[in-house]
Parts: C-alpha cells; sequence; structure tokens
C-alpha cells in the first residue's frame, strides 16, 4: 500500500492563463476504461481501454495498475479520441487529464507526453479525488474523504479546503474479485487504508471527514454489494454521485468548462450531464 503521509501536499494546480482557448476535452485514463468528456455534449466516449490492441480480457491493455505500460498503443487510443472530438485541427484546445492521485513520476510524465502528442495548446494535469470532489458539488470548505474503487486500484484521498491531505493507494481493484465470491478483498483494503489515516491524523480531519460521509467514485461505488459494507462496517453513510463509474471524467469536464469560460470562450454547459 502506498501513502502519502508526511509526503509532500499536493495543492491546487498552478493558476495559468488559458487565453486563446476555445474548446476542450476531459479524459480519464483507466486501468479497465478510457472516458471522455466535452462541454455541450457530456461523455462522448467510455470504451474498453483494452481497445483492439489486446488478445483478450486482462492482456494487452495499454495501462495496468495505474502506469502506462504501452505507450504507443495508449497513444493511438488517444489519438482516436481526439480525431473523433477535436478534429484534425487542435489549435486553441485544452485537453484536461485525470490521474491517480499517487501516480508515479514516470506515468505523469507519460501521460502528458502522450497528451503533448495529440496537439492541444494546453494541457492541464489533475487528480481524480479533487476532480470527484468538483463533480460532487460545492463543499464547505471542510475535509472531504473520497474513496476511488477502480478496475486495478483503490484510493482513499483526504481533501481538506482542496488541497491533498493524506492519500492511500492499494493495487487491489474491481478485477481482482472472483464474480462468485462476496467483495471482501476490496472493502477490506478500504477500511484498512481509512484506519491508517485515522491513526495518523494529528487534526481530527479524517473524522470530520467521516461524520459528513466519505464521496465514493469509480465502478466499485456502482456495486451496493461493496458500497452497503464499506458504509456498515465504517459506521456511517457514504455519499455516491449519480453514476459513480463516471464521476472523475464529469468532475474534469467540469473543471474544463471552468477554464473555457475564464478564456473567454462560451460554450454550452450541460452541468452534470453525463
Amino acid at each position: 500500500m502506498r501513502s502519502l503521509h508526511n509526503g509532500p501536499r499536493l495543492g491546487r494546480p498552478v493558476r495559468q492563463e488559458y487565453r486563446g482557448v476555445t474548446r476542450g476535452l476531459a479524459l480519464d485514463l483507466g486501468s479497465s476504461r478510457t472516458r471522455a468528456w466535452m462541454p455541450g455534449h457530456g461523455v462522448i466516449a467510455d470504451t474498453d481501454a483494452c481497445g483492439d490492441f489486446g488478445a483478450g480480457p486482462g492482456h494487452g491493455r495499454p495501462v495496468r495498475r495505474g502506469r502506462i505500460v504501452d505507450p504507443v498503443s495508449c497513444g493511438r487510443m488517444l489519438g482516436r479520441i481526439a480525431d473523433s472530438a477535436l478534429g484534425a485541427d487542435r489549435t486553441d484546445t485544452v485537453i484536461v487529464l485525470s490521474h491517480p492521485v499517487l501516480a508515479g513520476s514516470e506515468h505523469r510524465a507519460a501521460a502528458r507526453e502522450l497528451i503533448a502528442a495529440l496537439g492541444p495548446t494546453s494541457v492541464i494535469a489533475l487528480d481524480s479525488a479533487r476532480a470527484a470532489a468538483a463533480y460532487a458539488g460545492p463543499q464547505d470548505g471542510g475535509p472531504l474523504l473520497v474513496v476511488d474503487i477502480g478496475a486495478e486500484l483503490t484510493e482513499a484521498t483526504l481533501l481538506v479546503d482542496g488541497l491533498v491531505r493524506d492519500a492511500r493507494q492499494a493495487e487491489t481493484g474491481l478485477s481482482d474479485l472472483d464474480p462468485s465470491e462476496p467483495p471482501t478483498a476490496v472493502v477490506r483494503t478500504v477500511l484498512d487504508m481509512v484506519d491508517e489515516m485515522w491513526k495518523q491524523d494529528r487534526h481530527g480531519a479524517v473524522l470530520g471527514a467521516l461524520r459528513k460521509g466519505p464521496l465514493l467514485a469509480g465502478g466499485g461505488a456502482a456495486r451496493p454489494d461493496i458500497t452497503d459494507r464499506v458504509a456498515v462496517r465504517l459506521g456511517v453513510p457514504v455519499r455516491l454521485a449519480d453514476d459513480p463509474a463516471t464521476t472523475v471524467v464529469r468532475g474534469a469536464g467540469l473543471i474544463l468548462s471552468s477554464v473555457l469560460r475564464r478564456a473567454g470562450a462560451t460554450p454550452a454547459l450541460p452541468g452534470r450531464t453525463r
């Protein structure tokens, strides 16, 4: 299990000027699915990340356990999405890319290189926890616990005033579950993460976030057999966005829309359109 505790705090992205950008695309590059969102359209792509590059389920995927392992295939897949969404001319475009909170430097660098190769004017990298929080709506400024249960990764992130104060990551996800058995491994992973964060929290932020109710995202959050068990074991209600599997990309999309507004573009904003 990876941890951010006692490591560098992750703040808000450096505010930049995006003058002149008029179009954009938000991307969530996952181990199982790749999703894309556009202002005025909502989610325009929700595709098996394996695409036509693999030999079957679980094989040949360009992203494994939150790491890009096949940049060439990944680049082709992203190129097809960008061609369909933005056309061949990417002038005056901005792409927002979400990544796991504890994505390693190699994954972040590879992802930025692949997105830059698509030819946008600007690239914004955003961690998945803050993307999910953006979609969940305005917060009261207090602590928020985001639990993202994906195909091959599970992350728990503590946000305080929009900043990542602590995070845990485990290479356990839905793909590790036996369909014929209860989702014990994933539920246990979530509980262990929250327990570790609680033990190392000196300011009561975890307790405050639990009282508010943790926000669950990812494909695992769409499974009542997981969410119900997490709620019972934590002893608190959990919060779910509608269609939690697309929470991250839609949150990234709302941030994209904000960037376009600041840049002077006037896209049709679908709010929380799927």
